[in-house]
């Protein structure tokens, strides 16, 4: 069964961390053709469209598009913060593989 991703409190935190909400702005998390791959994640500010699917919590929003919908279904959106760098990941256990930066997969 496919459920919509899942956004962790972590990535909730840092969204209001850097004040998205309060610029009207919500994390979009899309899929894209491309990277070494095949598919590559694309993570933006910008604002919810009328398509979206709107997650909420912690007052801050993370929208997906109904194109990148069933590639992200059962996904984990977190935030992780290492001594390489912070950053949105992507846990997608419809990926078969993916390269060692963690924004190419493939399915």
């Amino acid at each position: 069964m496919n459920l919509p991703p899942i956004v962790t409190e972590r990535a909730f935190a840092r969204l209001s961390e850097i004040g998205a909400a309060q610029d009207g702005k919500a994390l979009r998390v899309a899929v894209e053709g491309g990277g070494c791959s095949g598919f590559q994640y694309e993570i933006v500010l910008d604002t919810a469209k009328d398509d979206d699917l709107v997650l909420e919590g912690s007052g801050e929003k993370v929208v997906v598009d109904s194109v990148s919908l069933p590639f992200l279904a059962n996904a984990t959106i977190d935030f992780s913060q290492e001594l390489i760098g912070a950053r949105f990941v992507i846990e997608n256990p419809n990926a078969s593989s993916s390269c060692g930066c963690g924004t190419s997969f493939s399915m």
